[in-house]
């Protein structure tokens, strides 16, 4: 079998010996035997990584009790500053776990590593449940931050684990936190599109209408993102279909630049401001227009809007389809003109005359 140039490197960075090798593939007749030749126990290689922490790492508990019995260095770190307590977690090694946290002492439950994450931060990273229960029950801190200020809350949310998400939350920890880009766990469920995080933070009774840094909402990061089901959990939770962003840009148009007609739809349906304008004074239907998205420019135009609107260089949406050679868009936005001033025309004081009337393409 060839041998890549990445994998000979890669080798080469490791850096390993024969007893961090025969560790971290389990074998223990390897390990005993080169231990029984005097091999020195607490060599690292080149991430850092020395027997005990490669043997935790792969999740070999009989390798780590002979190194642990042979003399090995409990408080031992890679280069990340992960120990052995945040290797166990962060690979979901529960038997693993219970050895550390019974059986040796001095076990550090809240250390954090080089990124300021503790081993319940990593379970619920990885999605480790049965870690992360484990934890709790030995008394581990719930609400610590690590330096982008994530809790393990938000870090559930961000990786869509939410049997994870759902035991976090029954802690009492705060679920409107936010970490250092002022994102909370709905946030950041939002924008994975996770959407039974997105779930239990709602009728966990989080605020469905808190703005990140940059005035950003859950609304706009699933429109962004184009998670349809996530949008109706948002609107049937009463979230603000209107919020602009520091950009002045809201959800409708986030999905209208994304060309999400589902999202689209259904955030009409939900009765969103379609006359709303972004930095460049651009309409929905001016973005629409200017990439000649027809689905789009037809469910705006029967919904209604002003066609007189210009955006910042003084342009209307029907400028802006021509300027583009749309021509289907252009030929849908006149017809609409005409029927929105057939319809001025003809209301009467009881609409009789509108009966059954309606735009269509």
């Amino acid at each position: 079998m060839a041998v890549s140039f990445f994998h000979v490197v890669l080798v080469l960075q490791m850096d390993r010996k024969a007893l961090q090798w025969a560790a971290g593939a389990g074998s223990e007749q390897a390990v005993r035997l080169l231990l029984d030749h005097d091999m020195e126990v607490d060599d690292l290689d080149g991430f850092g990584m020395n027997p005990l922490l490669l043997a935790a790492w792969f999740g070999h508990l009989s390798i780590l009790k002979i190194l642990v019995s042979t003399g090995a260095k409990l408080s031992c770190e890679n280069k990340d500053d992960l120990n052995l307590l945040h290797c166990v977690a962060q690979r979901g090694h529960i038997s693993i776990l219970e050895y550390v946290m019974e059986d040796l002492e001095n076990v550090q439950l809240n250390k954090v590593d080089k990124s300021g994450k503790t081993a319940f931060h990593l379970a619920a990273e990885h999605g480790h449940l049965e870690v992360e229960e484990f934890l709790i029950g030995m008394g581990c801190a719930h609400d610590l931050k690590d330096k982008e200020e994530n809790t393990a809350l938000h870090l559930a949310a961000k990786q869509g684990h939410s049997d994870v998400l759902q035991k976090i939350m029954e802690t009492g920890e705060s679920i409107d936190e936010k970490n250092i880009d002022g994102l909370t766990a709905l946030h950041l469920a939002a924008e994975g599109g996770h959407y039974e995080c997105i779930r239990l933070l709602l009728e966990a009774g989080c605020n469905v209408n808190e703005l990140t840094h940059s005035n950003r909402s859950a609304l706009h990061l699933v429109a962004q993102h184009g998670s349809g089901r996530e949008v109706t959990l948002l609107v049937q939770a009463g979230i603000d279909l209107d919020s602009v962003d520091s950009q002045h840009t809201s959800a409708l148009h986030l999905a209208v630049l994304n060309n999400s007609t589902g999202i689209v739809k259904d955030l009409i349906n939900a009765g969103c401001d379609l006359d709303i304008f972004d930095n460049r004074l651009q309409t929905a239907l001016h973005i629409a227009a200017e990439h000649g998205w027809q689905n789009i420019a037809e469910m705006i135009l029967i919904s209604g809007v002003n066609l007189n609107l210009l955006d910042k260089q003084g342009k209307t949406s029907l400028d802006v389809a021509a300027r583009g050679n749309h021509v289907n868009v252009v030929d849908m936005i006149l017809k609409a003109d005409r029927f929105y001033k057939w319809e001025k025309e003809n209301v009467t004081s009881d609409s009789d005359s509108l009966v059954g009337t309606s735009l269509t393409f």
